[in-house]
């Protein structure tokens, strides 16, 4: 027999306000074509003064608690990825911990931008597997809005709000790719590419800053470094791109991942996309878009899926589990 995480419940949650593109239109010089056309955007989700992403994360993880028929004191360990946490410290992980009401257990967070959903799952994978614990709550949240310079119009069209949720449990598998559960992770970073994506200031700099892209750069990496990262994992699991039922991947931009399925040869019909409805939400994008996909009836037990992201460092990722 082989231990294998396996996802129980998914849950996802989204802040009220709806930003559609046409409302940058009067502070910005854009439109909603210029915006729909180069990232495939429509519409973002920005969170309201009260909401924290700790509150979103923990709204998420409950919904991903009801979806398993748990509750928080039979979880073990729970893993935040974040760029954007409530405070310096303590870490966003144990403000969900007593939100919840987890009165046992141990939480952290990870910080990897857009790709920390992926090094999320990967360690909570590894925790699984190791024994340290049975169920892990995997939460990506990010409030992005909250770190958008609003008078540069190539990054705060960009991105939204939001958190998603997956609950992980330790299961016996058979050891071959029939078995459900996360089937192979793999992880890359590359820090000389720093200044492609980051933001201009934080705790030790004294200043808070805002997001930096060179949005023409990260693109030229992306594809390559994401359909290199999924094959990675593919063949790390044994299997082929045409055993693949849905990419799940990180919702930057629909060039991204229409370029990505198609290195991986692969058609959108096989692709789980919701970046118009929420642009990038960063570490949430991925457990949002497995959410979404589960509700729309895509995503089915025993499904196999490929998911992956990269983001500011340069890191990047994949994961393959059967569903």
């Amino acid at each position: 027999m082989t231990l294998r995480a396996v996802v129980k419940g998914v849950g996802h949650y989204l802040p009220s306000r709806v930003v559609e593109n046409a409302e940058f239109e009067a502070t910005l010089d854009t439109n909603d074509e210029w915006i729909r056309t180069r990232s495939g955007i429509e519409r973002r989700h920005f969170a309201a003064e009260n909401e924290t992403t700790s509150s979103m994360a923990t709204a998420a993880a409950q919904a991903a608690l009801d979806m398993a028929q748990l509750t928080a004191n039979d979880v073990d360990a729970l893993i935040v990825a974040t760029s954007t946490a409530d405070l310096t410290f303590p870490s966003a992980a144990t403000m969900v911990q007593a939100q919840l009401g987890m009165k046992s257990g141990f939480a952290f967070d990870i910080q990897a931008v857009c790709a920390g959903f992926i090094f999320a799952l990967s360690n909570a994978n590894a925790l699984i597997l190791s024994g340290q614990a049975k169920r892990v709550l995997v939460i990506g949240a990010e409030t992005f809005s909250k770190i958008l310079d609003w008078t540069d119009r190539s990054t705060c069209v960009l991105f939204g709000d939001g958190a998603g949720a997956l609950l992980l449990e330790a299961q016996d598998g058979e050891g071959t790719s029939a078995d459900r559960g996360i089937l192979s992770t793999d992880l890359n970073s590359d820090g000389t590419y720093r200044d492609l994506l980051y933001v201009d200031g934080g705790v030790s700099t004294g200043t808070s800053g805002y997001l930096r892209m060179q949005g023409n750069q990260v693109f030229r990496h992306a594809v390559e470094k994401l359909s290199s990262s999924a094959t990675a994992a593919m063949t790390a699991a044994k299997v082929e791109s045409a055993d693949v039922d849905w990419i799940v991947p990180h919702q930057a931009n629909i060039r991204i991942i229409q370029g990505t399925a198609k290195k991986l040869g692969l058609s959108m019909d096989k692709v789980v996309v919701t970046v118009q409805d929420h642009g990038n939400t960063s570490a949430a994008s991925i457990p949002l878009a497995l959410s979404v996909g589960v509700a729309r009836g895509q995503i089915k037990q025993g499904d196999l899926l490929v998911t992956e992201a990269i983001g500011g460092g340069l890191a990047w990722g994949a994961v393959v589990l059967r569903w």
